[in-house]
């Protein structure tokens, strides 16, 4: 068997899974500022609170399992990418807190803690954001150490994917809320979703033409000759259209589906969009592991601890999945103001 790229391939389905799954409890987060009144807020926070610290898994089995199965590549990007892990580690704790706590409070503390919830959300968001933009600009490698400066992550393109990510989880939160609200917090949701599509698809596009221009092997791997006056060669850019094409689909499915206030499709035309980003993303670094430095199977651990440590995972994944399932489905339909997971 193949360990290293079976490893490669449990560790990118895991962050995939997060993104699309801890994406719109992270966007119901976002959003909180903009409900109307308290109660909205009740009922948009029992919308995720049977799963959402289920969906944060799929975080654990990725970060453990680059380091497990591939530590050079941990051992690199960590030194790289060290402050915004730690911010979005302090937003996940602080949106952890919040979550409990704001329950429990009085009016006093209940609104302070409905602040904190918001803010650890987006500060989550955007430290993501920050980490996946440092990711795909680079990382300085010299002698299989990182070489580079604490900062190197700080960049305006950096920026520019944070407050993307950001608004893709708003959107990802705004059809979730469409998916399991009615009346007026769903109408709400309805004008979210069309608002943060519209945000997302123009930063997208930014951040996709942006990425062309961060690093000459990208544009390469999409046919685009930057040196030629932005040539195309179509047999390298072909094979690769249905991937942004899937992207459009789904965007002009969420859309055409949000006018018509539908409750499920705007949901599954969001992931359509992520699934064709998250697609975008692994046909422009394949193989690499640390851009663009040390490909999957220079960083992977000795085949004999990759075989012990997937049969553990063979044994975990599928309970996971099979809980997750069973709360998802339980846990399914509308959720009213009168009802709800913490009542």
């Amino acid at each position: 068997m193949d360990l290293p790229l079976i490893w490669a391939g449990v560790i990118a389905t895991a962050v995939l899974l997060y993104v699309m799954l801890d994406g719109f409890d992270l966007g119901v987060g976002i959003l909180f500022p903009f409900a109307r009144s308290p109660g909205e807020r009740d009922v948009m926070m029992n919308t995720i609170a049977p799963v959402w610290d289920g969906n944060e898994t799929w975080l654990v089995l990725g970060g453990g399992g680059l380091l497990a199965a591939f530590p050079l590549a941990y051992s690199i990007l960590m030194p790289a990418l060290y402050l915004p892990v730690l911010l979005m580690l302090a937003g996940l704790i602080l949106r952890g807190v919040a979550f409990e706590f704001r329950f429990r409070a009085r009016k006093r503390g209940r609104k302070f803690w409905t602040q904190m919830f918001a803010g650890g959300s987006i500060l989550t968001a955007a430290a993501q954001g920050l980490i996946l933009g440092g990711f795909i600009q680079g990382v300085t490698v010299e002698n299989e150490q990182f070489a580079g400066g604490p900062f190197d992550w700080f960049t305006p393109y950096t920026l520019l994917v944070s407050a993307g990510i950001v608004a893709g989880y708003a959107l990802l939160g705004a059809t979730w809320l469409m998916l399991k609200t009615k009346d007026n917090l769903h109408g709400d949701a309805r004008r979210w979703t069309l608002i943060s599509a519209a945000c997302t698809a123009g930063l997208l596009a930014a951040v996709s033409l942006a990425t062309l221009f961060v690093h000459p092997r990208i544009a390469l791997r999409w046919g685009f000759d930057l040196t030629q006056g932005f040539g195309v060669d179509w047999s390298v850019l072909g094979p690769l259209l249905p991937v942004p094409l899937l992207g459009l689909a789904g965007l002009i499915l969420l859309v055409g589906s949000a006018r018509r206030s539908s409750h499920v499709r705007p949901f599954v035309g969001t992931i359509l969009v992520f699934l064709s980003g998250y697609m975008g993303l692994a046909a422009s670094f394949m193989p690499y592991i640390v851009p663009y430095a040390v490909d999957f199977r220079q960083a992977a651990g000795p085949d004999n601890a990759l075989g012990l440590m997937l049969v553990g995972t063979l044994t975990i994944v599928p309970a996971i999945l099979a809980y997750t399932a069973w709360v998802y489905w339980v846990f399914r339909g509308k959720i009213d103001e009168d009802a709800g997971y913490h009542h």
